[in-house]
């Protein structure tokens, strides 16, 4: 079966929104560089999204500004969805982050329009506070999007640091907006980074 497969429910609203949801499908075959913690494989974009859109429900209490859990929660599950052709861009790879703008807003353009335009828009608007973290509900969401692959990492031995060849420096720099929007939260992760330079997982 494939989306030739489809049947037409003769309501195009209706057929939009179904082969989008079809479409998006493909989130679970978009892998990240994130080992799952018992280190059988490499999670998908899916899980990561599902995993932070969780996590947007539990750690409010730690955001230095008031949020909207359900807005934050909608920003996690859509904010990878542009992956789907755009593909994964690893945080810790310059040459891979020199074009990722482009590429992602080439893939927003083509996929956000398959779905009934105020829709589309509603989806894409989400997606750009995502990525420009001006709002609290988008700085917490980037949060949690920092913190779930970090707590894998320090779960995995320092998988995704290690085979990046990662340093401490570069790793503080992307969890700043963590120390800056969840000041209890840092005090674990810089606990944690210390370990990991310790254990040869980061590089001093």
């Amino acid at each position: 079966m494939a989306i030739t497969d489809f049947l037409s429910s003769g309501n195009i609203r209706l057929d939009q929104q179904l082969k989008f949801s079809a479409e998006i499908d493909k989130m679970t075959g978009v892998f990240r560089r994130t080992l799952l913690i018992d280190k059988s494989r490499r999670e998908n974009d899916a899980e990561h999204s599902w995993h932070i859109a969780v996590m947007a429900m539990l750690f409010e209490e730690y955001a230095i500004e008031k949020v909207d859990v359900g807005r934050a929660a909608e920003m996690c599950v859509v904010h990878d969805l542009v992956e789907i052709y755009a593909g994964d861009t690893f945080a810790y790879d310059p040459k891979g982050n020199e074009d990722k703008e482009k590429r992602e807003a080439e893939a927003a353009e083509r996929l956000f329009k398959q779905l009934p335009e105020e829709q589309g828009v509603m989806i894409r608007e989400l997606w750009e506070e995502f990525d420009a973290m001006e709002t609290a509900d988008a700085r917490y969401a980037a949060c949690l999007d920092r913190i779930q692959p970090f707590l894998h990492n320090t779960l995995t031995d320092g998988h995704t640091w290690v085979e990046g060849g990662t340093n401490r420096a570069a790793v503080e720099k992307r969890m700043a907006i963590v120390k800056d929007f969840m000041p209890e939260v840092y005090k674990w992760i810089s606990a944690n980074i210390d370990r990991s330079v310790g254990k040869g997982w980061l590089k001093a």
